[in-house]
């Protein structure tokens, strides 16, 4: 019995408990929480719901908590309920219902954790979206991480997800970088607001050998020539190295075709029919005060051009045309304006402001011997995606990105991370899975699994303990989903690897010597394949290898 299926049975009890007694069951929330307590000699579950409803219907919680209890203790699967302080109701579950937590984990395989709150939903993620200038820098490096995880766990509760990248490819950055390059190629310095370190050397020597004679053109030609070959070569490198990553996109969008296609010129203009641009000090402004933000924003600057936030009302236009009803904007930590103004933009085409979603993430800084990595040989001015994977390599960099709030800014400790030690936490989660994997190994070779096991034998305390931390893997991703917190998910498989390990020093699951196998020996096989079925399914969902062999 997994805790939702405790919930369900428990809504049912109050509800006929309450009708029984001529009260209004209508007053029960549609789901009731049911939750572990910290304390393992309260139960398996607990509840507060009478507390929640008695007052509703005028009775004592503590009464409605007793006839709680009475009716639950009656039920299939309960083996005890019990009263608790003013109306709190402790329940135990009977071992075979326990053990049935085993079974549908066996049962569904790679699908266990799996929901359908997403179904139906089209959903556009786009993260990352690093400007083709240089390498992918720390920042991006978690998004990169946090995206990905992000966009399996909704996929996981059924949404239909679309990873993007909006490829920057207009504006003022790319001509500093194209003039940086040049610069490069004529072994001048960098510009004073240009790009330095040795990709740009790279790329430029690239361009020439190219286009021998890109520097004997005239002026614009030999700008065109740079910008085009070097974005082409800069972007292929950040596709390379994300791929390495183990991130891919389903769409890369070009910023710059929404100016060729008259997207942009179009977008302006509905919002000029429909007043919500005006013209003011020789710029029009969006409206977007009127939808809840701090100030009116230019969308054509007074010199005639668009300013950045007329590409991303165009490219918001665009991704609804594409027929999202979600769209998550994933977005550095300089970028809290975004906020206001996308929902602005939305509403100001009558479209409602929770179709955008914005998360923000905080800085990310590396740690040696205590003191903070500051600068990239190859990059010249920032920590890269390829500093950090050179550091403490895929699994790990990925793991250390995605185990925290992005709410938080991190520090990368590289020796930490790098260490095949407990204290590390991707080692002591990967550790917990090839662990599985030679028990299961060792029990073929002795022609044992958990094959028919009785599941009812499982009673020890550390048994429990484990059943209950794989009941609650369903739940965890249904929340990682619902709140966009995907590092819920590694902080619970780093609890499952603890309450694994605890388990495993107190539980023989291996016949010893000249031992004769038995229905115990079965049945704890069956709850770790259904423990190393888990920690896969979790690390899975991270994009993070669960390895056979440490």
């Amino acid at each position: 019995m997994t805790p939702a299926d405790l919930a369900e049975l428990l809504h049912g009890t109050a509800a006929r408990v309450l009708a029984e007694r001529g009260l209004d069951a209508s007053v029960l929330p549609e789901t009731l929480t049911v939750e572990r307590p910290r304390n393992p000699e309260h139960g398996d579950y607990a509840t507060n719901v009478a507390m929640q409803v008695a007052k509703k219907v005028g009775v004592v919680p503590r009464d409605l908590a007793t006839w709680l209890a009475e009716a639950l203790t009656a039920a299939d699967g309960i083996d005890s309920a019990e009263v608790a302080g003013p109306g709190f109701l402790n329940i135990r579950l009977a071992a075979d219902a326990q053990g049935a937590i085993v079974s549908k984990v066996l049962a569904e395989g790679d699908a266990y954790g799996s929901g359908d709150a997403l179904a139906g939903r089209r959903i556009n993620l786009e993260f990352v979206s690093a400007n083709p200038t240089g390498p992918i820098h720390l920042g991006g490096t978690r998004w990169a991480a946090v995206g990905d995880a992000l966009g399996r766990v909704l996929e996981a509760q059924g949404g239909d997800i679309t990873r993007e990248y909006y490829f920057n490819d207009h504006g003022g950055q790319i001509d500093r970088f194209t003039r940086s390059l040049i610069a490069s190629a004529q072994g001048l310095p960098a510009p004073e607001d240009g790009y330095a370190g040795d990709y740009i050397v790279e790329i430029a020597n690239s361009v020439v050998a190219q286009r021998p004679d890109a520097l004997d053109l005239p002026e614009d030609e030999r700008h065109e020539v740079f910008r085009s070959i070097g974005v082409d070569l800069m972007f292929a490198h950040i596709k390379r190295t994300l791929h390495e990553f183990g991130v891919d996109f389903d769409v890369y969008f070009h910023e710059n075709s929404l100016f060729e296609s008259g997207a942009v010129d179009k977008a302006v203009e509905t919002l000029k029919t429909s007043g919500n641009l005006y013209f003011d000090d020789g710029a029009w402004w969006l409206k977007s005060t009127d939808y809840g933000d701090d100030k009116d924003r230019v969308v054509i600057k007074s010199d005639g051009n668009a300013a950045y936030i007329a590409g991303d009302i165009a490219y918001f236009q665009d991704k609804r045309s594409r027929g999202f009803d979600l769209c998550i904007y994933m977005l550095g930590a300089d970028h809290h304006g975004y906020i206001a103004r996308l929902k602005a933009a939305a509403a100001a085409f009558g479209d409602d402001p929770d179709t955008v979603e914005v998360m923000i993430g905080q800085m990310v800084n590396l740690v040696r011997d205590g003191q903070a990595v500051k600068m990239s040989k190859r990059a010249g001015t920032v920590i890269t995606l390829d500093d950090l994977v050179e550091a403490i390599g895929v699994d790990a960099a990925r793991y250390s990105l995605v185990r925290s709030s992005v709410d938080q800014g991190i520090d990368i400790d590289l020796a930490l991370w790098a260490s095949a030690s407990n204290e590390n936490p991707v080692y002591y989660v990967q550790y917990a899975h090839a662990r599985l994997s030679s028990i299961a190994r060792n029990a073929a070779e002795l022609g044992l699994s958990g094959d028919g096991a009785d599941l009812a034998l499982l009673t020890h305390d550390r048994e429990g303990e484990l059943i209950r931390t794989l009941g609650e893997y369903p739940r965890v991703v249904a929340k990682a989903a619902e709140l966009r917190e995907p590092h819920r998910v590694a902080r619970y498989l780093e609890e499952l690897a603890g309450t694994y390990h605890r388990f495993y020093d107190a539980c023989r699951i291996l016949p010893q010597g000249d031992e004769e196998p038995g229905p115990l020996h079965t049945a704890r096989l069956a709850l770790c394949a259904a423990t190393r079925q888990v920690l896969g399914n979790g690390l899975g969902l991270l994009g993070v290898g669960a390895p056979e062999r440490m």
